[in-house]
C-alpha cells in the first residue's frame, strides 16, 4: 500500500504492478473451443464469403440486438459507411463529439460533412435540443452514439427525426447488450452499428454489424458488402469489400459465448471500484440506470480539478508510471481535431468541459479484485494529496528542463 506521494512510482517509487495492465484487454473465451472453431472451417475450406460462423454470428447478434436481420462486416468503420451508402445519405450529418473520430471519419470519407452536436453533461449522448437547434436543409441523417453504454435519449431523437424527415442511425459500438426502456440496444432508429474490435466486450479481432429491422436496407447492405453481387453473382451496383472471415466470427462468437460471464464480471469490477472510491470528493465513477442492462464494459471516472487540486491528464500520468495505463474516453472531442477543427470550428462547452475531466480505468475478465485495489489506493492517494501531487510534478519538470 502507497502511504505517502513518495511512494508513487511518478516520483521516485517502485511500481504497483510488474506489467502493464491496460483498457480493453481483449476478453478472448475458451481457446479451444475458437480452435475447434477455426479447424472446422479450415476442414470444410470455407474461410469468407459469408461462411456459416459468420451466418451463426449474425443470427445471434441479432437476436441479443433484439432486431430482424444482422449483416456482418469486416470492422465498424465499413459499417457506418455501407450504411450511409445504402441510405443514400448526402450533405450533412449530425453527430456527437464525443465520440471516437471513426464516427465522423467514416462519413467524411464518403463525402458527407460531420456537424457536431453538444451533449447532455448528465449522460455524455446528444441533447435532442441541440440536435434539433443543428438541422439544415443540407440535412439527411442523425447519428447519436450511445456513449460507454449509457443509452441515448431515444424517443426524444425519434421524435426529432420524425418531425424533421431525416435518418435516424446509431453508433452503438459501446452498446451490445445494453438496453433502452428495457428494450435492447440494437432496435432503435433505422439501423445501429455495434464494433466488435479486440477492445470490445465481444470481439472478433476486428469486426462490426449492421442491425435492422428493414428488410430493403439488410439486403442492400449485404449486397454492397461483397462487391455490389445479388444472388447469382450478379453486380447491381457498385460494392465494396466489407465481409468479415470465418476466422473472426469464430473469436466473435466464441467471446459471445462466454459474454454474459463477461458481464458478471464487468459488473463486480464496477462495484468494486465504487466501493474504493466511494466519497472521494472531485472523483466520481460515472453511473449506469439500475433499471437497466448494462455490459460494464467502461469504467469511466471524471476528475474535477478544482476540487482535487490535480488534473485528469496528471492523474493518468501517475497510473501510467505504475503501470495502469488508462485512455481519455474521448478527449479531445472530434471538433478539436484536425481536419474539423480548421474545417468546421465550433464551441462545444458541455462536450469540451466533459472530455477534459474523464479517465476509462481498466476493467474486464483479466482484471482481478486485487488489481482494483491497488489502482484504486494508487487513484485515492492522488486525489487526496493533489495538489501537494501536482505541486511536486510541477517542481519536477522545472528540475529536469533546467541548465
Amino acid at each position: 500500500m502507497k502511504r505517502d506521494i513518495g511512494d508513487l512510482a511518478i516520483f521516485g517509487g517502485s511500481s504497483a504492478f510488474l506489467q502493464p495492465i491496460y483498457v480493453g484487454r481483449p476478453n478472448v473465451g475458451d481457446r479451444a473451443r475458437f480452435f475447434d472453431r477455426v479447424n472446422w472451417a479450415l476442414d470444410h475450406q470455407w474461410l469468407t464469403n459469408g461462411g456459416p460462423l459468420a451466418r451463426e454470428f449474425e443470427q445471434r447478434v441479432a437476436e441479443l440486438a433484439g432486431a430482424r436481420y444482422c449483416v456482418s462486416t469486416c470492422n465498424a468503420t465499413v459499417a457506418l459507411q455501407l450504411l450511409a451508402r445504402a441510405a443514400d445519405l448526402s450533405g450533412e450529418v449530425i453527430m456527437p463529439s464525443l465520440t471516437f473520430p471513426a464516427t465522423a471519419h467514416a462519413f467524411r470519407w464518403l463525402g458527407l460533412t460531420p456537424v457536431f452536436c453538444d451533449i447532455d453533461p448528465s449522460t455524455g449522448c446528444m441533447d435532442p435540443a441541440l440536435v434539433e437547434a443543428a438541422i439544415t436543409p443540407r440535412t439527411s441523417a442523425i447519428v447519436p452514439v450511445h456513449l460507454w453504454g449509457r443509452p441515448c435519449a431515444v424517443d426524444e431523437l425519434a421524435k426529432v427525426a420524425a418531425d424533421h424527415g431525416l435518418k435516424l442511425f446509431y453508433d452503438a459500438a459501446h452498446g451490445l447488450g445494453c438496453t433502452s426502456g428495457g428494450r435492447p440496444i440494437g432496435g432503435f432508429g433505422q439501423a445501429e452499428v455495434f464494433s466488435f474490435h479486440a477492445t470490445k466486450v465481444v470481439n472478433a479481432f476486428e469486426g462490426g454489424a449492421v442491425v435492422t429491422d428493414d428488410e430493403g436496407l439488410a439486403d442492400r447492405i449485404r449486397a454492397l458488402h461483397n462487391f455490389g453481387f445479388t444472388q447469382g453473382r450478379v453486380s447491381t451496383e457498385a460494392g465494396i469489400n466489407g465481409k468479415m472471415t470465418e476466422a473472426a466470427a469464430a473469436m466473435g462468437l466464441t467471446s459471445l459465448d462466454a459474454f454474459e460471464e463477461t458481464v458478471r464480471q464487468n459488473k463486480a469490477n464496477y462495484d468494486g471500484y465504487r466501493s474504493e472510491l466511494a466519497g472521494l470528493a472531485g472523483l466520481k465513477v460515472v453511473d449506469f440506470d439500475p433499471g437497466e442492462r448494462n455490459n460494464y464494459h467502461y469504467l469511466i471516472v471524471e476528475v474535477d480539478a478544482a476540487v482535487t487540486g490535480v488534473h485528469r491528464d496528471l492523474l493518468g500520468d501517475v497510473l501510467k508510471s505504475e503501470n495502469v495505463v488508462c485512455q481519455r474516453y474521448f478527449s479531445p472531442g472530434c471538433h478539436e481535431m484536425e481536419p474539423y477543427r480548421s474545417e468546421r470550428p465550433v464551441t462545444l462547452p458541455h462536450t469540451e468541459r466533459l472530455a477534459r475531466k474523464v479517465l476509462a480505468l481498466p476493467t474486464g475478465p483479466t482484471v482481478s479484485r486485487e488489481d482494483i485495489r491497488r489502482i484504486c489506493d494508487i487513484v485515492r492517494l492522488t486525489v487526496e494529496r493533489g495538489h501537494e501531487v501536482t505541486r511536486r510534478a510541477g517542481e519536477r519538470v522545472e528540475s529536469a528542463v533546467a541548465p
